[in-house]
């Protein structure tokens, strides 16, 4: 650390300032793949996008890096992606598109200061955005509006603009509006300095989409833009101007309003003035919030937490990494920590900027950086590390499985793979583990949310630990988590289960059959979550 307290916090300032970390929040198949991958090439962090096409073609994208991703074209991932864009460092955390793992992405938005919702032109506002939306609004994040895929047959804009207003209830304001009909996207209006910007395709969106510029009183317009779009427009803007609510900052920044770009991602229609308002209203990092209240970011000392254990990232390597937000001070590679769950001390020796797979040694980090830790198994989503003062932070999420099922060992001879994987991917979450405490064979029964989340499991079992697992279906679709003291657990009409950190778990027939139970048992309490965790 420097000797110089003022150099030291001007410097800290400086770095704070200048960064925005992000994640983009859609319902499946909205393009956040996509529009991930051209944000990168925008920033400058990729020369040239692979192109996304229909699902079963699709080339591998920097940040859907798993195997399985590449060759199913989904997202159930999550990662970190840093670049540099006009002297502003932004840190993009991807997060999984498939609904199955909601979870994973309630996690990551614990880490961000603000969110991209996208939006599908063609449908709106679906249920998995508005989930994602609640949960941002919850935490008091800024939410900036993308709505994609212009190129096609679309609903009118007014129409979005008055569903993102009626189903989410924020103030939806333009910063952009599309030029020409619903399906024949060419360029957008620029409302905050009055310009149109018109683009052409590159082959395959692989490069950043030309564009011509010019203002409404330009005589270039008219040549740029025929009659029947020019009319159009003319038309759009008197209405847009007469019902639309002028923009406010602070409104954005309370996450009462939300502005909203219109774009074409695959075409890479619409992304550049997005950037630039992004980079100019996005807030920079904030406060860590704790038990005791906010502790700014510019606090000398030290502090981070993880958000995400991710295993198997590189094949080569075989390890756990801990991706961690920094959220106060500065972090330096080999400085000694104190692991406040455990009460450990302890060196942070391989520090990682991640980059999809791709992993390079970092010397420093600043508040709102995402920083790859190799995990030892110590490290746990939730986990604070801090060089100063202890902090305690809510717990994060975790949802009440509704799937189960034991699942068994094929080759008993991959036994230690076996335990090895189910050790890993639980902690990473990829799925829930659940024992039967008075069960001396401990098989393990897997508690999920979704069938994805047990087709994955199955799947990096078999590629990642060599170990194949036949699933035993379990007949219950519900669960919750027990409160209370209790004798004779063989007397429950439900079946109890334990968590893999020994807490008691109900697991029932059907919803009815739950809400019995709730009512008959009345002296212990029955949660959706951990009992350790903050609804």
């Amino acid at each position: 650390m420097s000797t110089d307290p003022s150099g030291f916090q001007a410097e800290l300032k400086q770095e704070i300032d200048r960064r925005r970390t992000f994640a983009i929040i859609s319902h499946p198949d909205a393009g956040k793949t996509t529009l991930t991958e051209k944000l990168l090439l925008y920033g400058g962090a990729i020369q040239r996008a692979g192109m996304v096409t229909q699902k079963a073609n699709r080339h591998q994208t920097v940040s859907d890096w798993m195997e399985m991703e590449q060759r199913r074209g989904i997202s159930v991932t999550s990662t970190a992606l840093q670049f540099d864009y006009n002297n502003i460092c932004y840190n993009l955390l991807d997060t999984p598109g498939h609904q199955d793992f909601s979870e994973d992405t309630y996690r990551t938005l614990m880490a961000v200061d603000s969110a991209i919702m996208l939006l599908d032109a063609a449908k709106g506002v679906e249920p998995q955005t508005i989930k994602l939306f609640k949960v941002c609004r919850e935490r008091g994040i800024p939410i900036f509006t993308i709505i994609n895929k212009m190129d096609r047959p679309s609903l009118n804009p007014f129409e979005l603009l008055d569903e993102v207003e009626k189903v989410l209830g924020i103030l939806a304001v333009p910063m952009t509006w599309p030029i020409g009909e619903p399906g024949d996207f060419k360029g957008v209006y620029e409302r905050p300095n009055r310009k149109v910007h018109l683009y052409e395709r590159t082959s395959g969106g692989q490069w950043k989409a030309p564009v011509a510029t010019a203002g409404l009183e330009d005589p270039h317009f008219a040549e740029m833009v025929d009659e029947h779009d020019r009319n159009l427009l003319d038309e759009e803007l008197e209405m847009v101007e007469g019902l639309i609510h002028p923009f406010d900052v602070d409104l954005f920044h309370e996450g009462e309003m939300t502005p909203v770009f219109f774009a074409c991602a695959i075409n890479n229609f619409g992304l550049d003035n997005f950037l630039d308002h992004f980079t100019e209203l996005a807030p920079s990092p904030g406060a860590l919030k704790t038990v005791e209240g906010e502790v700014p970011p510019e606090t000398e000392e030290f502090s981070g937490f993880v958000y995400k254990i991710q295993a198997n990232m590189n094949k080569a390597h075989r390890d756990r990494v801990a991706f961690m937000r920094v959220a106060t001070g500065k972090f330096q590679k080999n400085m000694s920590v104190k692991h406040l769950r455990s009460g450990k001390k302890v060196k942070l020796s391989f520090p990682y900027r991640l980059f999809g797979q791709k992993r390079e040694i970092i010397e420093e980090a600043y508040p709102g950086d995402i920083v790859g830790l190799v995990n030892p198994g110590l490290f746990r989503s939730g986990d604070l590390l801090t060089a100063g003062k202890p902090y305690r932070i809510p717990s994060f999420p975790r949802f009440a499985p509704e799937l189960f099922c034991r699942v068994h060992l094929a080759d008993q001879t991959h036994n230690k793979s076996f335990r090895k994987g189910m050790e890993q991917l639980g902690e990473e979450g990829v799925v829930q583990v659940f024992y039967d405490p008075r069960s001396y064979s401990r098989t393990p029964v897997l508690a999920a949310v979704g069938e994805l989340q047990l087709e994955v499991f199955k799947e990096r079992m078999k590629e990642e630990y060599r170990c194949e697992v036949r699933f035993e279906r379990l007949d219950y679709t519900a669960s919750r988590w027990i409160v209370g003291d209790f004798d004779s657990p063989e007397a429950f009409t439900f079946t109890l289960m334990e968590d893999e950190a020994q807490r008691p778990v109900a697991l029932f027939r059907n919803e009815w059959h739950m809400n019995q139970v709730i009512g008959n048992e009345q002296d212990l309490t029955f949660l959706p979550h951990p009992p350790d965790v903050e609804a």
